[in-house]
């Protein structure tokens, strides 16, 4: 394996489509759709596509601010490094903080169901029910999992080709069989002949679809891992960007097509009723459409929150590695295999925290784990509306010359940002209700996921102050435009077609 620049990350260690696979896998397309398709059905019952197709826009819009930025700064940190160089250092440092808690808020449930709907595909039924040893497994599968990404960017890469095919053919599979049967009339359950109309966001009511883009946002979140391997990608400052932009359409074909199947077959009542289990949904569906092949189903949940348990270290790991170069954390973020090109001392962070984190939530209650991954949409939120507004403000001296820079650079971003701080609000007031909480006993007189992400939040402050005591040279950076990115002009002056 030839030797890295210290310091460096291994360049050209992937293409666009290891790109893209590792965008599809981070965001878990098969367990992301288990966990909201019960809860959306029950707000807004058959028009859960169109929700679906909703939630869709603000991803695409903050998409495309990320494919321009990295045009222009091609750094791993992505919204740490843009934020930071367009709206400043503290803004900056406490993006990069979101991406990080991210992933250690979301890395230990991933394993947890990758473990348990893995048992339940093999027949192993009992073991999955044993809590003891489905942490023991969990807490294997997430050291592997980081292995694995310390072992190398290309053998990562490998490794997600090969699940997010696995994925897709179970996915279709599934929703082909499920679709044939609706329109047989041999289904089990209350089926339901599918309809244009069901693509109708608004046709549940303005409530349905402010709780169901709250559910979307967590269905496509993960894309932009994409993004966070730009130094690792050949066309660094092109390729991520596609990919990024690429992922989100199709998880939006993946996730229209498995939801049109899923409403058809099963009918709302019996996926309303099914709300509160979340990716138990699946379980119980994949013996109903499937039988005795119902392992097809419960494999493809496995294998998709197997494939994010590790596409999801990557942000986190890389985040920290930018800030560690930029003297945000300690130098020793930074450190890089000078033989794989990895950063090994960021990614077993994100391992070990993670699954600190995990353990201790999941001994509190499994409720616990499910409110903590419930806060993750104000961190997401948070961080992705700040990217939307960086672009604006970094390109804003090329938004009056000409109709597309004005629409793809600023207000295509802004529009997406302002999309998704109202979501935010809205997030908050939800979360503060405790009878909106898994856990419905209230902390600190407030709902869990609040109080788990105000935690958070607060420690990423405590942790800013003590380390611009300690090192105050990354808070003399001064905001500037893209004229002034390390890359130069070249990359991001061109705004390339639509």
């Amino acid at each position: 394996m030839a030797a890295v620049p210290a310091g460096a990350l291994k360049a050209d260690a992937i293409g666009f489509f290891g790109a893209l696979a590792i965008g599809l896998n981070a965001t878990s397309p098969a367990y992301s759709l288990a966990a909201v398709i019960g809860p959306l059905v029950a707000l807004a019952g058959v028009y859960a596509p169109g929700v679906l197709l909703a939630s869709f826009v603000p991803m695409l819009l903050i998409a495309s601010a990320f494919h321009f930025l990295n045009r222009s700064d091609p750094d791993c940190g992505t919204t740490f490094s843009w934020a930071t160089r367009a709206l400043g250092p503290t803004t900056g440092w406490l993006g990069g903080w979101a991406i990080a808690m991210t992933g250690v808020l979301v890395v230990g449930s991933l394993a947890d169901v990758a473990v348990g709907f893995g048992l339940l595909a093999v027949g192993a039924d009992g073991l999955a029910g044993n809590a003891l040893a489905r942490e023991a497994l969990t807490v294997l599968l997430i050291l592997v999992m980081s292995w694995l990404c310390v072992r190398g960017t290309e053998a990562s890469a490998r490794f997600q080709n090969a699940l997010v095919l696995l994925q897709v053919v179970c996915l279709v599979v599934f929703a082909a069989v499920a679709l044939y049967r609706v329109y047989a009339g041999t289904g089990s359950l209350d089926a339901v002949r599918p309809a244009a109309g069901w693509l109708n966001p608004f046709g549940a009511g303005g409530s349905a679809l402010t709780g169901g883009l709250l559910l979307g946002v967590f269905a496509y979140w993960g894309w932009e891992s994409a993004l966070n391997l730009t130094e690792e990608t050949k066309d660094s400052a092109n390729a991520p960007g596609r990919a990024g932009i690429w992922s989100t359409v199709v998880l939006l074909a993946t996730y229209l097509s498995v939801a049109f199947a899923v409403v058809a077959y099963a009918g709302t009542a019996y996926l309303a009723g099914r709300a509160d289990t979340e990716e138990d949904v699946f379980a119980a569906l994949a013996h109903e459409v499937l039988g005795g092949w119902d392992w097809i189903l419960l494999l493809a949940v496995s294998t998709s929150a197997l494939a994010s348990t590790q596409t999801t270290i990557i942000p986190a790991s890389r985040t920290a590695l930018s800030m560690a170069r930029r003297h945000a954390l300690p130098a020793r973020f930074a450190a890089v295999d000078p033989r794989r090109g990895t950063p090994g001392t960021s990614t077993w962070w994100v391992a070990g925290t993670a699954t600190v984190w995990y353990v201790v939530i999941h001994r509190i209650s499994e409720n616990a784990l499910a409110d903590s991954l419930t806060a993750l949409s104000l961190l997401i939120a948070f961080y992705y509306a700040l990217t939307g507004i960086a672009c604006a403000v970094w390109y804003r001296k090329r938004l009056t010359r000409g109709l597309r820079p004005f629409l793809l650079l600023g207000a295509g971003p802004l529009i997406g940002s302002a999309l998704l701080v109202w979501l935010l609000v809205e997030s908050v007031a939800d979360m503060a209700d405790p009878r909106n909480a898994a856990t419905s006993t209230a902390w600190f007189g407030l709902g869990a996921p609040l109080v788990i992400a105000l935690f958070l939040a607060g420690a990423g402050v405590v942790l800013m102050l003590l380390r611009r005591a300690a090192s105050g040279a990354f808070w003399r950076e001064r905001p500037g435009t893209h004229r002034e990115s390390p890359t130069g002009a070249g990359p991001g002056d061109a705004v390339p077609p639509a």
